[in-house]
């Protein structure tokens, strides 16, 4: 089946205006899927570690792979993304969001919420994931500096 996700970016070090995709995307799709879409979606370069996280904001995290914070495996967490598909993920628990943290440097987060549209059959004319929806230009990952 196929799904509508929103996808908005909350913070980031230099984020300036809003910026949400609406994406249809197979329920099928694993989270490591869901992170190259976000990386093309905003036009940043993939080179910064990343994760997924659930919580009732950004700043309460639950990870999804973590036993404790001096105990995350990072490399074995991303193996888990390769692996973990979004109707296993969906539904969140009562009150809980899935957030995406790329660059722990500059701390891009983006809020994923799932559409309570009910999800359709795939159209077999349409490559997904795909665009359906922008609000707002990309966020600069790396904004021109002036010397």
């Amino acid at each position: 089946m196929i799904w509508t996700l929103k996808i908005e970016c909350e913070w980031g070090r230099y984020l300036e205006e809003e910026c949400v995709r609406m994406i249809e995307i197979d329920e099928e799709s694993t989270l490591y899927d869901l992170h190259l879409i976000i990386q093309k979606l905003v036009k940043f370069d993939n080179d910064h570690l990343f994760e997924f996280f659930r919580g009732r904001h950004f700043r309460n995290r639950k990870p999804f792979f973590s036993e404790n914070d001096w105990n995350f495996d990072y490399e074995k967490a991303t193996d888990n993304y390769h692996q973990m598909i979004l109707n296993e993920i969906y539904p969140l628990p009562k009150g809980l969001k899935l957030f995406y943290h790329f660059d722990f440097g500059d701390d891009w987060i983006f809020r994923i919420t799932k559409s309570r549209k009910k999800p359709k059959p795939p159209d077999e004319e349409v490559e997904y994931p795909q665009l359906i929806e922008s609000i707002g230009p990309a966020p600069q990952q790396y904004p021109a500096w002036e010397e």
